[in-house]
């Protein structure tokens, strides 16, 4: 019920905002109409639709915003839905040490809805005036409102992806904190992870960050390849942008993305990477954050793949010498939030994995409450018996049973 009332209310806010609900007086031409095109061929995406007119307003339900409207106030029911019912477990909880990772599990819960919220309305964008969301999408994909609103199924598949990131990163939280959610089972009787003393709590700090950035970051640019695809055809690209997409968008993308969700797993590979049999997908991650975090020479710039310092030189001012390239914003905070990052966070993750995957490894098991050991060999591939998280509700005996089978409280004798 909590998920079915808060994926209502989160539907309807964002028809009203996005235009797909216009409450207003209505007088005279009631009815409702299938609508299964234009007459230009154009917005392929919004059809087959429906119109309907009623005194009380109009409601217009084209079909691709209409699906995504529909997945993104799910994915809100149920975080908003996880949400509440871990800070009820938190509150009916008196001890301290079971509330810390508790408190990590609320957050998570609140992800998917915090991020969808923000972009409220921009998935039902219809017209030119629907929300603040559509302006947030345009400027973290490196594109133009005017470009979005013409091409809207974008704003469909934006926020639709960044649900589904969030939904998926909540459940793998969850998944470590989900003894909070059990009903009638006290904290001493699930296992709850203790955490090495050797990860200090500014690494965990540091790390947490890192990941948060890289998860906001590698999502934000991969989805603004395909934000490019609204004013250029994949079809007809040349080498050079199949090039920027690929190398400059993608790799460094997803090495944030898979990062920040599977900290453990990418720094345990990472020992793959130093070896000498990785030395090819170092180089090419090298070549990809360079391109990216540094500079391309001017057959790369011009043809649509600049780096960092193409467009910075580009507002200096430099000569044609130093390929500057113009960026897509004006110099201001948007410009420098893109270059911050994902040029430089992004491009200069993937270059540091390319040139000491080792030390990159330390900040992301960092974030999961330990520091990297010492020792190569309990860093990477495996975990060191000291730095395993350890279980103290599964080392105690829970109780024995009797000759007659029944099972008694206390340990066996």
């Amino acid at each position: 019920m909590m998920v079915v009332f808060f994926a209502l209310l989160y539907g309807l806010g964002s028809m009203v905002l996005g235009g797909m609900l216009l409450i207003t007086p209505v007088r005279g031409g009631y009815g409702y109409e299938f609508l299964w095109g234009n007459a230009l061929g154009q917005g392929s995406w919004n059809y087959p639709g429906f119109l309907l007119v009623e005194p009380w307003g109009i409601l217009t339900l084209p079909f691709l915003a209409t699906w995504s409207m529909i997945f993104v106030s799910v994915g809100v029911g149920v975080g908003i839905s996880v949400g509440v019912l871990v800070a009820v477990r938190l509150v009916r909880e008196r001890r301290r040490a079971a509330a810390a990772p508790g408190t990590v599990a609320s957050v998570a819960g609140l992800t998917p809805a915090m991020i969808a919220l923000v972009t409220l309305g921009a998935c039902c964008s219809t017209t030119a005036a629907a929300t603040a969301g559509v302006g947030l999408v345009a400027q973290a994909s490196g594109t133009s409102v005017s470009t979005l609103l013409v091409n809207n199924w974008y704003l469909d598949v934006f926020q639709v992806t960044v649900v589904v990131v969030a939904l998926f990163a909540q459940e793998l939280v969850l998944e470590v904190y989900g003894g909070l959610l059990r009903r009638g089972v006290s904290d001493a009787d699930f296992p709850v992870a203790e955490t090495s003393s050797r990860g200090s709590s500014r690494e965990v700090v540091i790390g947490g960050l890192l990941r948060a950035a890289l998860l906001l970051a590698g999502v934000t640019w991969s989805l603004a390849m395909v934000a490019e695809w609204t004013t250029i055809s994949p079809y007809s690209a040349g080498p050079v942008l199949w090039f920027q997409w690929i190398a400059q968008h993608q790799i460094p993308a997803v090495l944030a993305i898979l990062a920040a969700m599977f900290p453990r797993a990418v720094a345990n590979g990472l020992a793959r990477l130093a070896a000498p049999g990785g030395r090819a997908l170092r180089m090419g991650l090298a070549v990809a954050g360079g391109s990216l975090a540094l500079w391309t020479p001017a057959v790369l710039a011009s043809g649509g793949a600049p780096g960092f310092l193409n467009e910075l030189f580009s507002t200096w001012g430099l000569p044609t010498a130093f390929a500057p390239v113009a960026p897509v914003f004006v110099p201001g905070v948007t410009l420098y939030l893109r270059w911050a990052f994902q040029y430089l966070l992004l491009g200069g993750f993937a270059l540091a994995v390319a040139i000491e995957p080792k030390w990159i490894a330390r900040p992301l098991r960092a974030s999961l409450g330990s520091a990297a050991p010492h020792s190569e060999d309990s860093t990477f591939g495996r975990d060191s018996p000291e730095s395993a998280p350890r279980f103290p509700a599964l080392d105690r005996p829970v109780g024995r049973v009797d000759s007659a089978g029944i099972l008694s409280q206390g340990p066996e004798p």
